[in-house]
């Protein structure tokens, strides 16, 4: 699984960067230390001229691929989800059970990366600690409306889709699968975030209990 996701070639919606990163050493190289630099300072602190010092380049040719940090922070995003969702499909399509489809999607999603793959200029490891820290930010902006009918949260709401579409496998007649599929999505990104943050209020300390919370949850909703 591990040799055939890094044979994947990852799409982005094109219209949230200018140039696309994977196209160049140095783009691939700007994906590379804005994922080390955020983990480490956090978003709010990350400037493109810290970037520009940790890659030997001006700020300048950064702006050349990404017009704005925001916009960064958005091909993290989706490239994340895009990645997950292909694990998705992959590690469900030969299951005909629906119950047990939708136990491994939510496998899938909640559980935290503990291997990076062998996609060298991105660690997933450490993107996947930026997205339970930082990925509100990525929508949580006056331009979200903009944005989505540019298509800018087009693989994440897939990914939603997805889930969706499992959970009403099971039961067709239950009518708030889209709410279901992402409060699994964002609910497990919030207890990861309490178990590192504020563990005296979460029961998830680790990917099995979130597993088994988010498992026990959606399928006796479904019953």
């Amino acid at each position: 699984m591990k040799d055939l996701l890094a044979t994947i070639k990852i799409a982005v919606p094109e219209k949230i960067y200018i140039k696309d990163p994977e196209s160049s050493e140095l783009g691939k190289k700007i994906i590379e230390k804005s994922i080390i630099q955020i983990n480490d300072i956090g978003f709010d602190n990350f400037t493109f001229k810290k970037l520009g010092a940790i890659i030997g380049s001006n700020e300048s040719s950064i702006y050349r691929y990404f017009e704005s940090k925001h916009k960064l922070l958005l091909y993290l995003t989706s490239w994340y989800w895009a990645w997950i969702e292909y694990q998705v499909v992959l590690e469900t399509y030969s299951l005909s059970n629906d119950e047990e489809k939708l136990k491994k999607a939510i496998q899938i999603v909640t559980r935290t990366t503990k291997e990076d793959s062998n996609i060298s200029h991105v660690n997933e490891v450490i993107l996947n600690r930026i997205i339970i820290n930082e990925n509100s930010k990525s929508f949580l902006t006056q331009e979200v409306d903009q944005e989505n009918k540019e298509g800018y949260f087009i693989i994440y709401k897939r990914l939603v889709h997805r889930l969706k579409d499992m959970i009403l496998q099971i039961n067709p007649h239950y009518k708030f699968a889209s709410s279901l599929a992402s409060t699994i999505i964002e609910g497990s990104l919030h207890q990861h975030f309490l178990k590192d943050h504020f563990s005296s209020i979460t029961d998830c300390n680790n990917d099995e209990d979130t597993l088994t919370f988010f498992s026990q949850l959606t399928i006796n909703i479904l019953k």
